[in-house]
């Protein structure tokens, strides 16, 4: 070892010693299990050559080195001298602010990064890429540090330097939705409005537009761009492979990020606990964020394996699968955060479901059914989807363990006027359209002394939405805001309103059940969309039809007409109290079997060579048309002839270049 440092010494301090020598020489020595050797390299060159005119390639290079060998104070002065020297060397910005957030000093990332941002050198094309970086990790942490405004000013930055990336630009829609800033698609003289919907993730598109067929392509369009897998990557392909469960039970597979304290969470947790392990063997992989409260380990209790595959690669966990013998393997991600879309797209199992996690169709050649109900999904909107739909009774599981705290607080100690019909909705902010809220201030208006309840965001939103009451002809102090609460405390406060109101196009789901199981009466519109119809599904199962309503004017005339009637209110109470420990809605043993029961009926057709084909023709003239029909002005919910939209676009086109039949609105040639 000495001879080699001696040898070493020699080398770095000879005048012929380049850089390029020395990175040859780091290289050779961390390839040969000496990373630390290979750091007094660079700290040894680096020293001998204080003057040379890449000293900045030398220290950012051992700062790479420096936070591997866990030095993050080193590497981080390295860095710092790095930027000293060279002001326009921008990859340091870059690795100092991933080392400073790292440490948890996230202004202190931010600030650096934005350095970065702003160093001239940003209008050359390399530059402009390094800023773009910088742009995305500001807006990234601080979307996590739930600030919103400030993110969605890096975004704004960030497509203005390149309006081709769309991750950026679906990000920058969704943040504009988040904080109510209407209209959501804001264009811009470099990124115009097709760009910017283009951009948007399908989650957000559910929540911005009731057009099946825009979402549909939307889907088909995401999985192309983010999920995309070559024939070389789909190492075992398992479509074709049999099922034969004579002497054994179906292994299930659930794939999520979301087996936590998250809504999805709460909804599976009894399901787990409830699946008949006579009948079916039962596996979780978890893909979320680390986690160990009570939720996770809650169902890490029920499930017969539970596999952590973060750390796993898709190619590892898609492997792990196959080894797991899995049948039957259920989505429960979907287009949402944390995905593992493209572990799906190596088909590890023969059978996959798409279920709960994301409400609507993937849109991909490889999801082969989607799990709704008769409501959601009626027969005649199966064209929506690319899966083929099977149904259960009530599409959503609930666990009926659910902690409620036993003490109601009281309407002074929340805010609210003690004699006031409270009207609310505790969904999130984004699922708030101006049409939505338009309707809300009519209802207000029309029914004297009531207030909206809604769930606290953050200041700024909380006074842009009441700052758009006040413009509507509404005092702004009629509409509260709840603090978030712990959610067993969350759930004990629901009583203290009177009707719920929910939203549209992406309405009500977990906060749906969360006030049917409090007993409070919630109010619907019914939509085309998976997002717009699970509330009117869940308002139906638990006894309440009459609240699910078919346009926007029965929408308002049942709120006003509940506002001024407290008895017929307290009735509808009544009713919620009365069936739920009966209403399909609560009942997860008839749920669970019935979902046992499709498992059972999809491995039959699977056996019998009938496993569905996932239909994607003609989706990208779909998506170009749905595209040009959107517009501000343009409720599609009210729009009584969507089909007949489409059509007359899909015939336009085909007057240009023939487009196939597609089973769907095309018959192919049709004028």
């Amino acid at each position: 070892m000495a001879d080699v440092t001696l040898n070493l010494l020699s080398t770095l301090t000879a005048e012929g010693c380049s850089l390029g020598d020395l990175i040859t020489l780091a290289s050779d020595l961390g390839a040969g299990g000496q990373p630390a050797l290979a750091d007094q390299a660079y700290k040894i060159w680096i020293k001998f050559n204080a003057e040379h005119p890449q000293l900045s390639v030398a220290l950012f290079n051992r700062a790479v080195l420096q936070a591997a060998l866990g030095d993050n104070p080193g590497a981080a002065a390295s860095l710092e001298q790095a930027i000293k020297i060279n002001p326009d060397f921008l990859p340091a910005y870059v690795n100092l602010g991933g080392i400073q957030e790292r440490a948890g000093l996230a202004e202190l990332a931010v600030a650096t990064w934005e350095a970065g941002a702003n160093r001239q050198v940003v209008i050359s094309g390399v530059g402009a890429g390094y800023a773009f970086t910088c742009l995305k990790q500001i807006a990234r942490l601080l979307g996590d540090m739930h600030q919103s405004a400030r993110a969605e000013l890096a975004l704004q930055r960030a497509a203005e330097l390149d309006p081709t990336a769309m991750d950026v630009i679906g990000q920058l829609v969704a943040t504009r939705l988040s904080q109510c800033k209407w209209p959501a698609l804001q264009p811009t003289e470099r990124v115009t409005r097709e760009t910017l919907l283009e951009g948007v993730n399908p989650l957000s598109i559910a929540a911005y537009t009731d057009d099946p067929l825009l979402l549909l392509a939307a889907g088909a369009n995401f999985v192309e761009r983010e999920a995309k897998v070559t024939p070389e990557q789909v190492r075992v392909d398992r479509s074709d492979a049999p099922i034969d469960i004579a002497g054994r039970r179906p292994r299930i597979g659930y794939i999520s990020s979301d087996l936590r304290d998250h809504a999805v969470g709460y909804l599976m947790a009894e399901l787990f606990e409830v699946h008949d392990k006579s009948k079916v063997e039962v596996f979780a992989y978890y893909c979320g964020p680390e986690s160990s409260d009570g939720l996770n380990t809650r169902i890490r209790a029920a499930v017969e394996h539970f596999t952590d595959i973060r750390p796993l690669s898709d190619d590892e966990a898609a492997q792990r699968i196959v080894d797991d013998g899995i049948d039957i393997l259920v989505d429960v991600n979907g287009h949402t955060r944390d995905a593992r879309t493209s572990v799906f797209a190596r088909r590890p199992a023969p059978i996959l479901v798409n279920w709960l996690g994301y409400p609507g169709t993937m849109g991909s050649d490889y999801h082969h059914y989607i799990i709704a109900d008769p409501w959601i999904i009626p027969p005649e909107m199966e064209l929506y989807y690319s899966e083929a739909v099977r149904r259960i009774p009530c599409y959503q599981p609930n666990d009926r363990r659910r902690k409620v705290e036993e003490t109601v607080p009281t309407r002074a100690e929340t805010g609210l006027p003690e004699d006031a019909f409270v009207f609310c909705c505790f969904n999130g902010t984004q699922k708030i359209t101006p049409h939505v809220f338009d309707r809300w201030m009519d209802i207000l208006k029309r029914t004297p002394g009531s207030v909206l309840w809604l769930l606290d965001s953050n200041p700024e939103t909380n006074a842009r939405l009441r700052d758009a009451a006040e413009a509507r002809g509404v005092d702004r102090t009629r509409l509260v805001f709840a603090q978030k609460l712990q959610n067993a405390f969350h759930l004990a406060r629901y009583r203290l309103a009177d009707l719920f109101l929910d939203t549209t196009p992406y309405g009500a789901h977990t906060t749906a059940s969360d006030a049917l199981w409090m007993a409070v009466p919630v109010l619907t519109w019914s939509g085309r969309c998976f997002a717009s119809r699970v509330c009117g599904s869940l308002v139906r199962s638990a006894g309440l039809p009459e609240l699910v309503v078919d346009s926007a004017q029965a929408y308002v005339e049942k709120a006003v007409e509940l506002g001024a009637d407290r008895a017929q209110a307290q009735a509808l109470r009544a009713t919620l109290e009365a069936n739920r420990d009966s209403c399909v809605l609560f009942n997860m043993d008839l749920l669970t079997g019935k979902l046992e029961d499709l498992y059972f009926e999809m491995i039959a057709e699977h056996q019998a060579g009938q496993t569905p084909r996932p239909n994607l023709t003609n989706l990208e003239s779909y998506f170009r048309i749905g595209l040009s029909l959107d517009r501000d002005d343009r409720e599609m919910q009210t729009e009584l002839d969507l089909h007949g939209l489409y059509r007359q676009e899909l015939a336009r086109r085909d007057r240009v270049k023939a487009i196939p039949s597609d089973g769907r609105l095309w018959e192919g040639g049709a004028s």
